[in-house]
């Protein structure tokens, strides 16, 4: 089962993007972010033409999460537990071929002096009560996507910079961390000791040229999935198209 991760950054601009790599790639499982699309504008038909079942969870303009899935989708949860109908889109579970599947869009964060940096860790928090009370890390589970947290020095191109700065801020490490001691394991650092391998590159300053990047968007698995675990790797090649997301997918492949 091949699962995969990607935050496109406007699904409406990088449909055309999303079904080429789709076709190229053919995930078993994609989890998306930022499509920042109302359901009724996803483009569920033309996925569907591609043997796709798609749960979705969007909002105008913002945020913005789904699952596809060449599988049968059951067990679809919008939302993080004791949240509203109101509140951003930014989670989705669903359950595909006996694996559950959790895809998230963790806040910016904005800066470490704003409320919305003290949000973002409430909101890791409230991640890590939904997996305590509605999912079980005894059973195959994947946690992924965008987290906006590097998780060490070798998740950024350039640590002394930005240390305890948005993105590389230890209380943000420690929210993360917090989530993970759930009992999940990193898949990308299970196969990749390396750094320099990146997941998001700014539109700026020829970042993607230079790998100035950050690895922020994740494939969590659980240690009872782990073993099915074959590799993880990080896809740069639709960063190279003539309008790229300024993020790149993560693909996970286990055995079935």
């Amino acid at each position: 089962m091949r699962i995969a991760s990607w935050n496109i950054n406007s699904i409406r601009v990088r449909e055309d993007l999303l079904l080429d790599w789709v076709r190229r790639v053919e995930p078993d499982v994609l989890c998306l972010q930022e499509t920042k699309v109302v359901d009724d504008e996803f483009p569920t038909d033309e996925l569907m033409r591609l043997g796709y079942a798609v749960a979705m969870s969007g909002q105008p303009s913002y945020n913005g999460v789904a699952i596809l899935a060449k599988r049968p989708i059951s067990a679809i949860r919008i939302g993080l537990a004791g949240e509203g109908p109101t509140a951003e889109r930014r989670a989705i579970a669903a359950t595909v071929g006996g694996v559950r599947v959790l895809n998230v869009y963790v806040p910016n964060g904005k800066s470490i002096e704003s409320p919305s940096f003290v949000e973002k860790l409430r909101w890791l928090e409230r991640l890590r009560l939904t997996l305590d009370t509605l999912e079980s890390a005894d059973t195959p589970l994947v946690l992924c996507g965008d987290f906006n947290i590097c998780r060490d020095d070798r998740d950024v191109y350039a640590p002394d910079l930005y240390r305890g700065q948005l993105h590389f801020h230890p209380d943000e490490q420690r929210a993360l961390n917090r989530v993970l001691d759930f009992g999940l394991v990193d898949t990308f650092r299970e196969r990749h000791a390396e750094g320099a391998r990146y997941s998001f590159w700014d539109y700026r300053a020829a970042a993607f040229r230079r790998n100035e990047g950050m690895r922020i968007d994740y494939v969590f698995a659980s240690r009872a999935l782990l073993p099915r675990l074959k590799d993880c790797d990080i896809d740069n090649e639709p960063r190279h198209a003539d309008k790229p997301s300024d993020h790149t997918p993560v693909v996970a492949d286990f055995t079935d």
